[in-house]
């Protein structure tokens, strides 16, 4: 399975005023972004372009995504749990599309947030994600379980950012050795 080259960070910037999700912005005052680490991610992976069609790919407004999420998680239905998940990703369209966890008396049929989110995705027309934002009901980061990673992984492949309690990881970090279509022999090898 081919990977992508490891993504470099980029410079802090001074802190910016939350805008609206169409108007992209790096935030930096965001919490999450590890002391220390390469976690200044702004753009999709290599091949990601911004609605316009440009070949440059477009920057992440984490602060939007994490609002969407919140939006989210508040829609949740965790009678069981009582732990509400929100997710939302940018697609490399631009779209953002999103999901909540909804769980059932059979516990193990609930749904993870992440499992709606990428249902979202492909009844909306199909596409890559190249950022997600997950939070828990505080409205922090919140990393996604096994089965959700390899979701993320199989619908955004290496180079999809992921914000995590650590700050911003590509999905080669947050799924190191992945599986994937092309363990399978063929097919379509998304990643």
């Amino acid at each position: 399975m081919a990977s992508s080259p490891p993504t470099e960070p980029t410079e802090p910037t001074e802190p910016t005023e939350p805008t609206e999700p169409s108007e992209p912005t790096e935030p930096t005052d965001e919490p999450g972004y590890a002391a220390g680490r390469a976690s200044r991610h702004t753009s999709a992976p290599p091949g990601g372009t911004d609605p316009s069609g440009s070949a440059e790919p477009a920057p992440v407004d984490w602060e939007a995504l994490r609002l969407r999420a919140v939006e989210l998680m508040e829609r949740a239905y965790a009678p069981y749990s009582h732990f509400p998940v929100g997710v939302a990703g940018l697609v490399d369209d631009g779209r953002v599309v999103a999901g909540c966890n909804v769980e059932n008396a059979a516990y193990g049929v609930g749904l993870c947030a992440e499992c709606g989110m990428v249902s979202e995705l492909h009844a909306t027309g199909g596409g890559r994600l190249t950022a997600v934002y997950c939070v828990g009901r505080d409205g922090a980061p919140l990393m996604a379980c096994g089965r959700c990673r390899q979701l993320l992984w199989e619908n955004g492949g290496p180079g999809c950012l992921v914000m995590t309690p650590e700050g911003v990881l590509p999905m080669s970090e947050v799924l190191p050795q992945a599986f994937g279509p092309a363990n399978l022999g063929g097919g379509d090898a998304r990643p």
